[in-house]
Order: structure tokens, then C-alpha cells, then sequence
């Protein structure tokens, strides 16, 4: 089985203005299916959450919905799954959720491949809380997490790591499964960004050891907003902020505010639409399973062709993606241009690929890198796109 790419790019209208998208990392388009489920959801009926009219059970029937779908694409369950805003919003949340059993004397790691959103959260808690703040270091020349101090780093004073599962500017996949049990030796909880992971890879939030994993399904189709799992027996031992008269019960407990059904409903719809580029048997978690297989192997192919291309340039283009553990997100900079540059030059060409740092302060800083060209790759993505993309990157190299 193959991924049927043109079949897919039919679902997106956005697709069809022919602007190649490369900008997947900062969020993909979306199928007419997620707009038409938030579409349906909000012209209703629909009011608060309850059992009694039609329009309360629709309500009621969107977070459901939502939670028992988001399960099966994490690998968790339906009661430790939670909605927010965003998943920086979800972090600073639980940062501060989290901070209240912190002491001084206390430690947190944190990793210089994180996007600030899992960064600047548990730097902000730790300074409240007095407790001290060690790093897993980015070594610039492989782009990969130096361990060699992991015994160091994590120890008994360690309350908390937080790591990325995938970096979303260089596209390194660091080895969660280690890094977490090192943590789980002492004692520590485990915090993972997998908004960029999420995107390109299948999530079994317990084989990853993540006590908490958090993702964006706008990044994988969906609507704008954020996604955390954790085990509902570790929520009901977090005591959030919240109003007085507001539930108590776990996840509800975490989500501040009337939930967006409209939003919950399209993000459903992104779940079930990844599941069904599978074949239709098995469960709907198998089925997600396999996509992810397919989708892996159709973007995997595109990221050598890209590769492919880049070699080309020579010195002229520096690839600073090179974990051997990646998802199909490259990190350019050039020898004589500016990247903005480049991305204004391929925008003009109807080519979609940002330049920036992409709030991922600490792994730019580490590389030394002020500004590049990220080119990510998405299920939509066609080798004619890739053409047009690295014949665009050597007409403005000439």
C-alpha cells in the first residue's frame, strides 16, 4: 500500500489556488470535511452541555466525541485527555499546576531542541518556586541531544523533563523512551511537546514515556487549538486554578471556560479524516497507525528527494537537519543570501516555505543561527512540488 496522494489533495480546496505548501510545521491546510464538521456543530443545534434538549446532547456528544478520538490517535484515554487553547497555553497551565509541589533544592531539565513553549513555561514556574534548572545540550554539529551526562543531569533532586519529541525547526527526534526512564528512575514526570511530532508519527504516549504529551491538531489538518493526554489518575492528583463553582471532575477540571464545541468537532473530523487514508478495517486506532505508516513513507521519500536536490548546491546551501532520527522538516541557511530572501523569492514563484527561527529560540541559538528557510513537508505534498521547489532554490541561488 502507497499513500494516494492525488485521491488526498482532492479534500483540500486551498489546494487548488497551486501554491505548493511547504509551511506544514507552522500548520497544514485542512480537508472540507473539518470545516464542514465545524460548520455543521455550530449552526446547531447547540447550546451549554446537558442531557435534557437536542441541542445540550449535541454539545455534550462534541466532547465525547473529541476525547475518545484524540485517544486513539495519542494512545491514551478518553478521561486524561484535555482541550486548550493552544498547547503553549496548555503548558504554561500545568507549569504552574505542576510548580506547586515544587520545592527549593528541587531541579527541572529542560532541552535545547524545545520550541519555547516548553521552555519558557518551566523557566518562569522554576523562578517562582526557587527550584534549579539543568539542560539536555544541543550539539550543533549532528543536531542531536548530547546524553552523555543524562545520569548527571537527571537525578534525585529532578521533579520534572521536559522534552520534545520532535523539534520543529530541525526535525530531530531525540530518544524519548531513554530520556524518560531515566527520569522515571527518580521519581521525575515526564512533559512532552509533541506538536511537531504528532504531525508526522504514529503516538503511543506509554511507549514514548510521556506523562504528559501535548500536540496541535492544526498541525496535522485540524482546527486551531491544543490537545494534552496524561493519565486521568495523575490529573486527579493536580490542583489547578479554577473558579469556585466550576467541576471539579478530571479532565473538565483543567479546561477554564465553556468548551468550544465547533472546535472539538473539527478536530474529530482531522482524526477520523487521517484514519481513513487507511484501509477501512480495524479499529479506528489501527487504523491511524497504519496512515502514519503511509504517510511516513510518501513524506520520507520526498525529504531524500529534497536532499537529493540541496546536494547539488553545494557549498551554497547549509542543511543543519541531519539527526539521523527526523521527521521531514529541513532547516536551511545559504552561504551568500539571506533566507528571507530566498522565501519572499520562492513566494513570488507560488512556493510557501517560511523563514525564521519559529519560536525555537534555544536550538537557534545553539546552532548559531539567526535566521533560515524551513521547508516541512506535509501528506499533501507531490514530487512536482518538489521540483518546483529546488528549481525555484537554484534560480535564486543564480
Amino acid at each position: 500500500m502507497s499513500l494516494d496522494v492525488a485521491a488526498l489533495r482532492t479534500h483540500f480546496p486551498s489546494l487548488t489556488t497551486g501554491v505548493a505548501h511547504f509551511d506544514g510545521p507552522g500548520g497544514t491546510q485542512t480537508p472540507v470535511q473539518v470545516g464542514e464538521a465545524i460548520a455543521r456543530t455550530l449552526t446547531g443545534p447547540l447550546s451549554n452541555r446537558g442531557t435534557t434538549t437536542r441541542a445540550e446532547r449535541n454539545a455534550e456528544d462534541a466532547v465525547a466525541e473529541f476525547r475518545t478520538a484524540f485517544a486513539d490517535l495519542l494512545g491514551s484515554r478518553p478521561e486524561g485527555i484535555v482541550h486548550g487553547r493552544s498547547a503553549t497555553q496548555l503548558t504554561y497551565d500545568f507549569s504552574r499546576a505542576l510548580a506547586k509541589s515544587w520545592r527549593p533544592g528541587d531541579e527541572i531539565v529542560l532541552s535545547q531542541l524545545d520550541h519555547d513553549c516548553n521552555v519558557r513555561p518551566w523557566i518562569q514556574a522554576a523562578e517562582r518556586a526557587d527550584v534549579g534548572v539543568r539542560w539536555l545540550r544541543l550539539d550543533p554539529a549532528s543536531a542531536e541531544l548530547d546524553l552523555g551526562d543524562l545520569d548527571q543531569v537527571i537525578n534525585e533532586r529532578t521533579r520534572l523533563v521536559a522534552v520534545t519529541a520532535a523539534s520543529n525547526l530541525l526535525g530531530t527526534k531525540p530518544p524519548l523512551a531513554r530520556i524518560a526512564a531515566h527520569a522515571h528512575a527518580v521519581g521525575a514526570l515526564v512533559y512532552v511537546d509533541g506538536v511537531h511530532y504528532a504531525a508526522h508519527a504514529a503516538v503511543d504516549r506509554d511507549e514514548l514515556g510521556a506523562d504528559f504529551f501535548a500536540c496541535s491538531p492544526y498541525k496535522f489538518l485540524g482546527p486551531h487549538c491544543g490537545v494534552l493526554a496524561a493519565d486521568p489518575e495523575l490529573l486527579e492528583v493536580l490542583l489547578p486554578d479554577k473558579l469556585k463553582p466550576s467541576t471539579n471532575d478530571v479532565p473538565e477540571r483543567f479546561e477554564l471556560g465553556t468548551l468550544p464545541y465547533e472546535t472539538l468537532a473539527g478536530a474529530t473530523a482531522a482524526v477520523d479524516f487521517l484514519a481513513g487514508l487507511a484501509p477501512a478495517s480495524g479499529s479506528r486506532r489501527e487504523r491511524l497507525v497504519a496512515a502514519h505508516h503511509l504517510i511516513d513513507a510518501h513524506e520520507s521519500r520526498l525529504r531524500g528527494r529534497i536532499e537529493d536536490g540541496l546536494a547539488g548546491f553545494g557549498s551554497r546551501v547549509t542543511l543543519h537537519s541531519k539527526a539521523a532520527d527526523r521527521t521531514p522538516t529541513l532547516f536551511l541557511t545559504f552561504a551568500d543570501h539571506d533566507s528571507a530572501d530566498a522565501s519572499d523569492f520562492l513566494a513570488g514563484r507560488d512556493i510557501a516555505a517560511p523563514a525564521g527561527t519559529f519560536y525555537a529560540y534555544e536550538p537557534a541559538t545553539a546552532i548559531g543561527v539567526a535566521r533560515g528557510l524551513r521547508v516541512g513537508l506535509a501528506p499533501y505534498n507531490t514530487e512536482a512540488e518538489v521540483d518546483r521547489l529546488l528549481d525555484g532554490l537554484a534560480a535564486f541561488l543564480r
